[in-house]
């Protein structure tokens, strides 16, 4: 298949607190919060929802085109994407911006607080799909994952205009979105992706409940952290996969990006949905055991046999011959 993967590209600047942040507000003092936390570590990482999606594709042998933009500060970030396999020339330079900046403090609860500067990626609602598909003779899926909120329904709606099957993913932008750019992203889309609260936040706004959601999109997937994923569609019965089973939990940045990798990734080599969950489950896991979304690699052996002791060997051998040795 031919995928191209839209959305952000950004610097992660990750910060480790060493408390809780639920110990520190106070519930009727919100309205006036003013905090400081003072943070254990710094790292700088490679990031951004659609480079982290493009990376974790590549990982399981895919070659996604990138669609995005930056800045001029992005030449060793994409050396090292093309080194591992993703497709960049479609990547748009700004001439005035840089590159896009994600700040964010983990505490000991997994929980995060963040804060991002957009940047060069406000230019990507310039960004035309069309020509990306003339230069690869077709587009068989786009994933409109988190970016410019205009750029996300330009993409969509490109899609419906020219026939390109979709993944609208709105995550992090639902807070900048109302009811009718919700239903401007999603209506017409093969796959809805979000978590359980983004879920329910998108419902809220565009008016609707499940069952009319689903006469708007083909499959609706629906990351229900802890408690795994749901699948629900038109034709299908729901689908439950539990998350899979981790080492040690580092930092959650990226990790719903690892999950979007893995199971388009899985789906693209002609899996069913519940085993392509179980590939985004593991890769989403392999995302949480390192500080950053592209931290992690791929290694045929041990990914099949992780995946047998999360989810059996039937699983383990249905993935095995689609891994690269």
């Amino acid at each position: 298949m031919k995928i191209a993967v839209t959305g952000s590209i950004a610097t992660d600047h990750l910060m480790s607190f060493p408390g809780r942040f639920a110990d520190q507000l106070i519930a009727d003092q919100l309205d006036k919060v003013s905090l400081s936390f003072l943070v254990d570590e710094l790292v700088l990482r490679r990031g951004g929802t659609a480079a982290n999606i493009a990376f974790g594709m590549a990982q399981l042998g895919l070659r996604p085109v990138l669609l995005s933009a930056v800045g001029a500060d992005f030449a060793d970030y994409r050396s090292w994407l093309e080194r591992h396999g993703v497709d960049c020339d479609s990547v748009h330079i700004s001439e005035v911006a840089h590159t896009a900046r994600f700040v964010c403090t983990t505490d000991t609860d997994m929980c995060q607080i963040a804060s991002f500067y957009a940047g060069a990626m406000s230019e990507a609602r310039n960004i035309e799909l069309a020509p990306v598909a003339d230069r690869l003779g077709g587009l068989d899926l786009v994933l409109v994952s988190a970016n410019d909120p205009a750029a996300m329904i330009r993409h969509s709606t490109e899609c419906r205009e020219r026939g390109y099957a979709f993944v609208a993913d709105p995550s992090q932008q639902l807070a900048r979105m109302d009811g009718g750019d919700v239903l401007g992203l999603v209506d017409g889309a093969d796959y809805l992706m979000t978590n359980e609260y983004e879920k329910s936040l998108l419902q809220s706004k565009a008016g609707l409940n499940d069952a009319q959601l689903l006469d708007r999109v083909r499959v609706r997937v629906t990351t229900l952290g802890k408690q795994g994923v749901e699948i629900a569609g038109r034709d299908i019965d729901t689908i439950h996969v539990p998350i899979a089973r981790e080492m040690q939990a580092v930092d959650p940045t990226g990790v719903g990006d690892g999950f979007r990798a893995g199971f388009f990734a899985a789906l693209d080599w002609g899996v069913n949905l519940e085993r392509a969950a179980q590939v985004g489950c593991l890769l989403a896991t392999l995302v949480l055991e390192n500080f950053g979304g592209q931290e992690y690699e791929v290694r045929r052996d041990l990914f099949v046999k992780r995946l047998a002791e999360s989810y059996g060997d039937a699983a383990a051998e249905d993935v095995r011959p689609y891994l690269l040795p």
